[in-house]
């Protein structure tokens, strides 16, 4: 699947270190988790500045929401997804399992908002869709205009959404 760029000094802080140190694995296990996402069967490491992600999720979507929700942290530049597959239902996540479809992203510029966002994603009256790209980052955005420049964005399919 490849590895997902993310601006270093943007993101939330997690731990106790500087703005330019890497959080500890631990810590953003915890942070994944928190989102209540189902990666309960996602390995964390951190290498430097990397997250790399391995083992099993329920669906594409959450395949998508994990790797943002270890991105956008302070400290991170890179996530390594190779290793995270997708499975089915939870049932079935420990039977065999494929690789994820390449997920579509948006890194926030200063100015930008979901409309806009939606507008570029979509095309040109497409504006209405912004609620798809709030729910598709849904719980990592609590709010439509709580985005910050460098925060990475999931842009899911308006077909599928």
């Amino acid at each position: 699947m490849g590895i997902f760029d993310f601006i270093k000094s943007a993101g939330k802080k997690l731990g106790i270190g500087g703005d330019d140190d890497a959080p500890e694995a631990d810590a953003v296990k915890k942070e994944l988790d928190s989102f209540d996402l189902g990666t309960d069967k996602v390995d964390v490491k951190v290498d430097g500045d990397k997250v790399v992600l391995s083992g099993v999720v329920e669906d594409q979507s959450i395949f998508e929401k994990a790797i943002i929700a270890v991105g956008n942290t302070l400290g991170i530049s890179k996530v390594e997804a190779d290793e995270l597959k997708v499975g089915g239902p939870e049932s079935e996540l420990t039977k065999a399992s494929t690789p994820a479809k390449a997920p579509r992203f948006h890194t926030v510029k200063k100015g930008d908002n979901l409309w806009k966002i939606a507008e570029a994603a979509y095309g040109k009256g497409k504006g209405p869709k912004h609620t798809v790209i709030f729910e598709a980052n849904t719980p990592m955005l609590s709010h439509p205009d709580k985005i910050y420049p460098g925060q990475v964005l999931r842009i899911p399919d308006i077909e599928t959404a």
